[in-house]
């Protein structure tokens, strides 16, 4: 009748094979987002040199640009460009709803 049947040499070695690929596979994943890297979420200092002679430097301020430059977050980096808007340090020059772009104003 219908009881347990013998698998071949060959068919073991394939599936572990599989079972070898698979764990391979769950190695890179586990690996992959622990190399993640994320922004900072503190508002650096708005008034510190580095910050201000950073975006002299720059032709055009983007929420990007600043937040690569200084590790921040997008949302933290866009904060920090409509307070400096309002202390007068950058001009917006065009945006619309989904970017904004600054300039330095004249020192």
């Amino acid at each position: 009748m219908g009881g347990a049947k013998k698998k071949s040499l060959a068919q073991m070695e394939k599936q572990q094979k599989i079972r070898e690929e698979e764990t391979k596979k769950a190695a890179k994943k586990a690996k992959a987002s622990v190399e993640k890297k994320t922004g900072a979420i503190n508002l650096p200092d708005l008034s510190s040199k580095e910050l201000l002679g950073e975006l002299l430097k720059m032709r055009a301020v983007t929420p990007y640009g600043l937040a690569s430059r200084f590790g921040l977050r997008l949302s933290v980096a866009k904060d920090v460009l409509d307070e400096l808007e309002k202390r007068g340090v950058v001009q917006l020059i065009a945006g619309s709803n989904r970017l904004r772009i600054y300039r330095a104003a004249a020192a």
